[in-house]
């Protein structure tokens, strides 16, 4: 569908070739109390470019004659046509108050009525008729493009403005808004999503205050703040490429996420300045970076990627440089089994997974720690590599050494995506 305000050229009648047995049809359905919108219908997918009152044209002139007058409404549609600006005013209000470039039109029908359709089609012998449904959805749409200045078509729509005839009210569902960008997380207690009161399940409890959360906040809530408040959406969810866990930092250049935006009534929307009030609101907790426009095909990327990550594992366990070094050259490339860690086996399937260590070198010693750069395959439990989860890794960190380890502290010092690369 093109902008409004655009000219169409109408193609000349002149070359609407109708094949004979089409002329029959249409003859058949001369007296079949049609108005010119139907009646063209009944061979709308010939004379391409012409709309179906010129169609009716066309075919009256070729079978040398003119359709009867309607004296009571069409026989098929009911003088649905001559309605619809009636339903654009209906489309138009439904969505006041909302922010929107581009829509798409649709319609819900009576049963009854794309029978009758049918039951014409197959009496007069027509095998080139376009249904009532999708002429209604283009006029509809042309006469909303025109009004709104908006742009019509099924190509990533703002609106869908669905006409249901049997209850006569247009109902609107509102496309998410999505965003992108990029997370650093420098606060070791926020979780990324809201995480629910284990007890009462978000409903809200003594135990939890009345908030519904275990935690105050999170990534999500701090990144979404702003975007709310720019947009008067009436939800969000976040979709992250992975978690970290919620007392390890994510540092260097932060992780892809894409922010969906439920129902807003503003789409256009300063994405640097809500990057400053994403830092100022967090209290310095969380930073975003690149903020962007998105869409739901960045959502499936996002998801779906496996990139691998490095670390920064801080442990504790007295163990000498020379024994680590060597221990470390043993572990990188070789593949480990990781069993559903315990921590983590009330909300995961209990399979073993294959991984492999890509890269790690010791940065630092002290006496009774240590501190590790580690690069990983994507999925690696890296607590667990180290300390081992009760022989659920194998091989683990712990059990080369040959003594206990705990993970003293856990920063992501990077995500290997594409855009990081």
């Amino acid at each position: 569908m093109g902008a409004a305000g655009s000219t169409l050229r109408v193609p000349d009648p002149a070359t609407f070739d109708v094949p004979d047995a089409a002329l029959v049809a249409a003859q058949r359905a001369v007296d079949r109390g049609l108005c010119p919108e139907c009646f063209g219908r009944l061979l709308g997918r010939l004379g391409h470019g012409l709309t179906n009152p010129q169609r009716a044209a066309v075919l009256r002139e070729r079978l040398g004659g003119s359709l009867p007058p309607l004296t009571q409404p069409c026989s098929v549609c009911g003088g649905l046509f001559d309605r619809l600006p009636i339903w654009v005013e209906r489309a138009v209000r439904a969505a006041e108050g909302y922010e929107w470039h581009r829509f798409t039109c649709g319609s819900r029908w009576d049963a009854e009525l794309l029978a009758r359709e049918e039951a014409l089609w197959i009496e007069v012998g027509t095998e080139w008729g376009e249904s009532i449904r999708s002429a209604f959805n283009r006029e509809l749409g042309k006469l909303v493009e025109a009004r709104s200045g908006a742009v019509g078509g099924p190509e990533r729509p703002d609106l869908v403005l669905l006409a249901d005839l049997p209850v006569g009210r247009v109902e609107l569902t509102v496309q998410p808004l999505y965003v992108q960008g990029r997370y650093r997380k420098l606060d070791r207690s926020l979780p990324q999503t809201r995480w629910p009161c284990r007890r009462c399940r978000g409903r809200g409890c003594d135990a939890c205050g009345g908030t519904g959360k275990t935690y105050p906040t999170s990534v999500e809530e701090l990144v979404a703040a702003p975007l709310l408040t720019a947009t008067g959406a009436e939800g969000t969810r976040f979709h992250g490429m992975g978690r970290e866990d919620i007392d390890a930092r994510m540092l260097g250049d932060g992780r892809p996420f894409v922010l969906e935006l439920l129902r807003p009534r503003k789409r256009t929307v300063d994405l640097g300045a809500a990057t400053q009030d994403v830092l100022k609101g967090s209290g310095g907790r969380v930073e975003v970076r690149n903020l962007r426009s998105a869409d739901a095909h960045d959502v499936e990327r996002v998801k779906e990627a496996s990139p691998e990550k490095s670390y920064r594992i801080g442990v504790l366990g007295g163990v000498p440089v020379a024994k680590v070094n060597e221990t470390l050259e043993l572990v990188v490339g070789r593949a480990i089994a990781q069993r559903t860690p315990t921590r983590v086996a009330h909300r995961r399937s209990d399979r073993v997974r294959s991984r492999r260590i890509v890269a790690a070198r010791l940065v630092d010693a002290n006496e009774g720690r240590f501190t590790l750069d580690v690069r990983t395959e994507a999925g690696t439990y890296v607590k667990e590599w180290v300390e081992g989860d009760g022989g659920r890794t194998d091989p683990s960190l712990a059990g080369l050494l040959g003594t206990a380890l705990r993970v003293e502290f856990l920063d992501v010092m990077e995500i290997h995506d594409s855009e990081a690369m």
